[in-house]
């Protein structure tokens, strides 16, 4: 009997079994397909985001009560995580620097660890992790009530009023933590000198001030900027177009989380790249 040969949809309406091997050479297809599907989608977000941060009026109320939500709201686990980075990196770091006679390097060497990357990097993941996945659920489900379709029927921007403010309190907040963090980080670092040890505070700081220039503090601040947009920006743009239904917003808060943290990593890497561009 004669094979017939079904197109592709007629397979899939009818229910007829696809071949393993025609399968899986579509895979790829439909996965590059989907790539660059989300980073067209992701890019013409941003584009609107710009042309909307600067288009009159200004939701001022709304971007200070989010700046309140998501900085001050995020001080203790921000505190608290700094303050074990800079206490265990000096643990874990004295011993090795015992056996080359390099203790009094200690202070200088954590500081500097703290402020050039430690500090930034693992305070915007701890803040891609409650943010970003805060500001993708807060908006699925708001997606998902249909309370930004009313927003827009009462003749309010939904993306002005809830993606720009968002995104803007997460830019500005970001560096600000950071700098919290580094803070609370350096202090914890001062007591783990003194576990085994005595140090004064005063030659504890003087040396890291000593020890600290413009070209680690510089970098390090402005790379936070960018930390924090990415962060507001990928958790906003999950939660506003996330899918219909109770899961959609489980989904959007799991993959806020995910690409805000890569996206973390990307920025640092470039960020990284320029600096040492610049500085030879």
């Amino acid at each position: 009997m004669e094979k017939i040969i079904l197109p592709q949809s007629d397979k899939e309406s009818r229910g007829v079994e696809i071949e393993p091997g025609n399968n899986s050479e579509m895979i790829p297809n439909s996965i590059f397909k989907r790539f660059f599907l989300e980073v067209s989608s992701l890019t013409l977000f941003t584009l609107r985001f710009f042309k909307e941060a600067f288009k009159p009026p200004y939701e001022f109320n709304e971007l200070i009560k989010q700046s309140f939500l998501i900085g001050y709201k995020s001080l203790p686990l921000v505190g608290i995580t700094g303050f074990i980075v800079g206490l265990v990196l000096t643990i874990q770091t004295r011993p090795t620097l015992v056996k080359f006679g390099a203790v009094s390097w200690l202070p200088a060497m954590v500081a500097v660890s703290i402020i050039r990357e430690i500090g930034p990097v693992i305070t915007a993941l701890i803040f891609a992790g409650k943010v970003g996945s805060g500001i993708g659920a807060e908006l699925a489900s708001m997606n998902v009530t249909e309370q930004i379709d009313a927003m827009q029927v009462s003749w309010t921007n939904p993306f002005k009023y809830l993606v720009v403010t968002r995104v803007l309190a997460a830019t500005l907040m970001l560096p600000v933590l950071v700098a919290f963090a580094d803070a609370i980080g350096l202090a914890g670092s001062f007591i783990g000198v003194n576990l085994q040890g005595h140090v004064s505070a005063y030659l504890f700081f003087s040396q890291i001030f000593q020890s600290l220039g413009f070209n680690d503090l510089f970098p390090a601040f402005i790379k936070t900027f960018f930390f924090g947009f990415a962060v507001g920006l990928i958790g906003s743009y999950k939660g506003y177009n996330s899918n219909k239904g109770t899961e959609g917003v489980g989904k959007a808060a799991n993959s806020a989380v995910v690409f805000a943290s890569l996206m973390v990593f990307l920025i640092d890497m470039v960020a990284v790249q320029i600096t040492s561009m610049f500085q030879n």
